[in-house]
């Protein structure tokens, strides 16, 4: 068995903030190492400037010399594979190219993006450094279709591009929800992406007749705002804040739908959560989130909150559907979207990549 250094620039997989970032990274570890691999966090360097600050982007870099001097030195001597999650222009792997050139290493991605638009202005380093990073892996497991497009167009030589499809830490579905209980929203209050989705949500809920219920999960920085926007619903809204993987799999246990617009997902935990429960999605048809969806008639962006409200509105009327959705669903994420199956694809190109390195 092996030792793998694992490394996600944007957040550590053991910081105390949740975030669906966190909990892919949490998942790929223990993915990686689910046949008796030893996984283990090379180190808790955070690299991420979300608002294009030079400054702040030389000091990063400079904390990542420094870092990269230490791991040279100190990564273990049988440490046989380096894994880097989530390389992008806001957050590049500026330690493992260079550890892994040092330490005659081999280097894998995954979910990485490429953003050449992003070579000029004000992340013209970090994206050019997060292109080298992307340069540097011979094999680079990708996520989603959308984000394929650049990786190929951009492919570094014999480097091998390979689909990892986003997954949950599970070995088998939870039981099948009821689907007759409240509608679900799950998704911290923040500002940004996360409150345009909310800000839709609430134009939807707006125009949806009947006697409907929606419980909200999740707490934040926007959660005054959030519930503003709510306020004209009343009690039909209820709020439960950060809610737990036991309070989480409570309520889908009995939601009738999830319901979350996905603005700028990149494809959304929370999709795959409700569809292993059986809980039919109402989304918009989005780049990233469609890859994580079972086929069906998903409201386009343009149809803005009237295709959201009348989707709900099919699919509230009709339990019969909804089960046969959430059916369907389940199906799809037992073959695609488990652990195993992840595990199983993950080591079946990055094993041979150990075997040439020896």
């Amino acid at each position: 068995m092996a030792r793998i250094a694992f490394y996600a620039p944007m957040k550590a997989p053991d910081s105390p903030v949740p975030s669906g970032d966190r909990e892919m990274a949490r998942n790929l570890m223990q993915a990686i190492g689910a046949q008796d691999d030893t996984v283990e966090l090379a180190s808790r360097l955070r690299v991420y400037d979300k608002v294009g600050d030079t400054q702040a982007q030389a000091a990063l870099r400079a904390e990542a010399d420094t870092e990269v001097k230490r791991l040279i030195s100190d990564l273990p001597a049988d440490t046989a594979l380096w894994v880097t999650y989530h390389n992008y222009y806001k957050a590049p792997d500026l330690l493992g190219p260079r550890v892994c050139a040092a330490r005659n290493i081999p280097y894998v991605q995954l979910e990485s993006t490429r953003a050449s638009s992003r070579l000029n202005g004000p992340w013209a380093k970090f994206a050019a450094a997060a292109h080298d990073a992307c340069d540097a892996a011979q094999l680079i497991f990708y996520h989603t279709a959308n984000d394929l497009i650049t990786l190929e167009r951009e492919r570094f030589g014999e480097q091998r591009l390979v689909e990892l499809p986003p997954f949950l830490p599970l070995s088998n579905l939870p039981p099948a929800s009821t689907c007759d209980g409240p509608m679900l929203t799950v998704g911290m209050t923040r500002h940004g992406d996360k409150l345009a989705s909310y800000t839709l949500l609430a134009q939807s809920l707006a125009i949806l007749p009947g006697d409907w219920t929606l419980n909200i999960a999740g707490d934040g920085p926007a959660r005054s705002e959030v519930e503003a926007m709510m306020t004209p619903f009343g009690s039909r809204v209820r709020f439960l804040g950060q809610c737990d993987r036991d309070a989480l799999r409570e309520l889908y246990a009995k939601a009738s739908v999830l319901v979350w617009p996905g603005v700028n997902e990149a494809y959304g935990m929370i999709y795959l959560e409700a569809q292993a429960s059986g809980v039919p999605v109402v989304a918009q048809d989005r780049p990233g989130v469609r890859d994580v969806l079972t086929p069906s008639d998903y409201p386009t962006v343009e149809e803005g909150p009237e295709g959201l409200a009348a989707r709900l509105r099919t699919l509230l009327g009709d339990r019969n559907l909804r089960l046969s959705l959430g059916s369907e669903g389940r199906d799809r994420m037992a073959e695609r979207h488990l652990m195993p199956a992840a595990t199983e694809r993950f080591w079946q190109v990055a094993r041979p990549l150990l075997e040439t390195a020896r």
